[in-house]
């Protein structure tokens, strides 16, 4: 437990300083914790070293997880979704980060109301327009958000972004300032942004969510082959 215990405080003693730098509350951040492929003892040692939000990548990893651990903290979904698996998906998240077009939100929403359950999500933006990531692209934005302005059961809270890869966090900072205006300009509260080598920058580019794994982790075990087809 130490090491993720450490790890943690090293997160925040960061957060910390990218607030004073970007003359923020550290409060207004939250850290997720990115549990995909670690295992559910480690997991129960990062909830005993504080950790306050945990965040899975696919659906069936985190079915098990839940089922294991319960909802000590909020589970938040942050990988991509497939519209088959938004039944399981609004009964396991408390956030859902990657809701990237309308069909998606409405089956979320129908699901949602079955339930009797509202699911605060996330959209998510495809900000470097590149082809092999999901999210909406910046210039439809506007028009998936007045689309799903209707879902009862959806709280539509932000916007969550995964910038191109880059040799350094400064690099990113363009992407991470682009979401923030975006996020702006729809009068939303949140921006979800990643990782773990680049959350600063985010922080002072107006993150107030930043998902954080190998930081708090440690470097992840290889993923056995995978069956589900996605998330």
């Amino acid at each position: 437990m130490l090491d993720i215990r450490d790890n943690l405080e090293k997160v925040q003693q960061a957060v910390e300083r990218a607030c004073r730098r970007s003359s923020r509350k550290p409060d207004d951040v939250s850290v997720i914790a990115v549990s995909k492929t670690v295992e559910i003892e480690r997991i129960k040692l990062a909830i005993e070293a504080g950790v306050k939000s945990l965040g899975e990548n696919r659906v069936q990893e985190a079915r098990d997880k839940v089922a294991a651990l319960g909802r000590p903290v909020p589970w938040h979904l942050i990988g991509s979704l497939q519209t088959n698996k938004a039944k399981d998906a609004v009964q396991l998240f408390d956030w859902i980060h990657s809701v990237d077009r309308e069909e998606l939100a409405r089956e979320l929403d129908r699901r949602g109301h079955q339930a009797e359950r509202r699911v605060n999500v996330l959209v998510q933006v495809n900000v470097g327009r590149e082809r092999q990531k999901g999210g909406v692209q910046p210039d439809e934005l506007k028009p998936l958000l007045d689309a799903i302005t209707g879902c009862r059961n959806l709280d539509v809270r932000g916007l969550m972004c995964i910038p191109p890869a880059a040799e350094s966090a400064e690099a990113s900072r363009v992407w991470f300032k682009h979401l923030r205006e975006l996020r702006d300009a729809a009068g939303l509260e949140h921006c979800s942004m990643e990782m773990s080598g680049d959350f600063e920058v985010a922080i002072e580019e107006g993150a107030t969510m930043v998902r954080v794994g190998t930081a708090i982790f440690g470097p992840r075990a290889p993923r056995a082959a995978v069956t589900e087809g996605g998330a």
